[in-house]
């Protein structure tokens, strides 16, 4: 199967984070246009995440601590992990998940802000 991301309707996933995603039997692909200085509140989930930053500057809190990713640079975030973040810049995220996100095939994401 095929998709083209800019043939896949956007989702606010939170205020200033758009996503178009597609999901697959095991995981969940979303990428994810972000505001500058758009925050994503500290949460949590069972799911593990990869996140690679394709255009712009964004600090992820994992955990409690700190780390500013580039354009280029990808982070593994396990399961159950507290993290958020913010934007420093307008950002372009692929973010990987496995299992399927089911509150993003559902749409109600109980962390959003909106």
């Amino acid at each position: 199967m095929v998709y083209t991301f800019d043939q896949i309707p956007a989702f606010e996933i939170s205020r200033g984070f758009q996503a178009r995603m597609f999901h697959t039997e095991q995981m969940t692909l979303a990428l994810v246009e972000v505001a500058d200085g758009a925050e994503l509140p500290v949460h949590h989930h069972f799911h593990e995440q990869v996140s690679n930053l394709l255009e712009g500057s964004f600090e992820f809190v994992i955990d409690g601590e700190k780390r500013v990713l580039h354009a280029g640079d990808s982070l593994v975030i396990p399961g159950n992990v507290p993290h958020g973040g913010r934007a420093l810049s307008k950002c372009v995220i692929l973010d990987v998940f496995t299992p399927v996100r089911e509150d993003f095939v559902s749409g109600r994401v109980a962390y959003a802000v909106r």
